[in-house]
């Protein structure tokens, strides 16, 4: 993990950065520049897959998740799978009490009576719909335990997952669901590597993640493979996923807090990051286009 700060002694001698570090620097600038227009606390991170290198403005920086904190969920419940806890296949009967408020459709269903979705179908309620119902079963049915001792196996120490969905009385005791720029991204990376579960899970929850409408997908071209998955609460938005830029994939975790109302940060952050993607996939290590 490398941290441009200008120039650099190397056995005893000024080293000039190279044009690559400038660019870097230039892209952090508008990051900070982003930061400072959108009036509120940012953090950005941002991993070349190609050479492993992250880019980012408080990358270490503890932010709540919102629907985010679904990815760790969601690879939990795959995990499960593998080991035989329980299979993708498995109906599962969601009763009336069952019920919580936010986003998602199972709560309406709810309303009539009892559901029954599968596993998997959960899970894609969960992602693509951002189902606070299907999270809480979920959660329920992998332990939240077992998805914190997950996290920590895989070196993600400050991502926590200490409430269930709209629990207001939880939040308001500042129990709130966290992580970090940096450890979405590792996490992101892991799922792009296919070390979060097998290869064919990790394939399966990226296409899963591909079905989201969020600010990445609102920004990023359409011909351009996104899969992310976004969360958004009174005065937070966040955003993590995978961008497969042809030549130059790359993994993006955005989170704004203390927000004003109404306020989205995260697509100008979204812009400038893709460009500065697009610009190193295009060139050679010169910044001559070549492509």
């Amino acid at each position: 993990m490398r941290y441009l700060t200008g120039l650099v002694v190397a056995a005893g001698v000024w080293a000039q950065p190279t044009v690559t570090d400038l660019l870097e620097q230039r892209t952090r600038e508008l990051l900070a520049g982003a930061e400072k227009s959108c009036e509120c606390v940012l953090g950005v991170a941002a991993v070349d897959l190609e050479s492993g290198e992250i880019l980012g403005r408080n990358p270490d920086t503890v932010f709540p998740q919102a629907s985010a904190i679904k990815i760790p969920i969601m690879a939990e419940v795959f995990r499960a799978a593998r080991a035989g806890r329980l299979r993708l296949e498995d109906r599962v009967r969601l009763e009336p009490s069952d019920l919580t408020g936010g986003s998602g459709k199972l709560k309406e269903e709810l309303k009539r009576g009892p559901v029954e979705r599968s596993v998997r179908e959960l899970v894609e309620l969960m992602i693509r719909d951002s189902d606070n119902v299907a999270t809480n079963k979920l959660i329920a049915m992998v332990g939240m335990e077992e998805v914190n001792r997950t996290l920590d196996g895989l070196g993600l120490h400050r991502t926590r997952l200490r409430r269930r969905m709209m629990d207001i009385a939880a939040a308001t005791r500042d129990e709130e669901n966290v992580s970090t720029p940096g450890e979405m991204a590792r996490l992101a990376e892991m799922l792009y590597r296919g070390r979060l579960a097998d290869e064919a899970a990790s394939r399966e929850m990226i296409e899963i993640m591909k079905t989201v409408k969020g600010s990445m997908r609102k920004t990023i071209p359409a011909e351009i493979a996104v899969a992310a998955k976004p969360g958004e609460l009174p005065g937070v938005r966040t955003e993590t996923g995978i961008v497969f830029l042809p030549g130059r994939p790359f993994v993006l975790s955005v989170m704004g807090t203390y927000l004003p109302d109404k306020l989205d940060p995260l697509e100008p952050v979204i812009r400038i990051v893709y460009e500065h993607f697009v610009r190193l996939a295009n060139a050679n290590r010169y910044g001559h286009r070549v492509r």
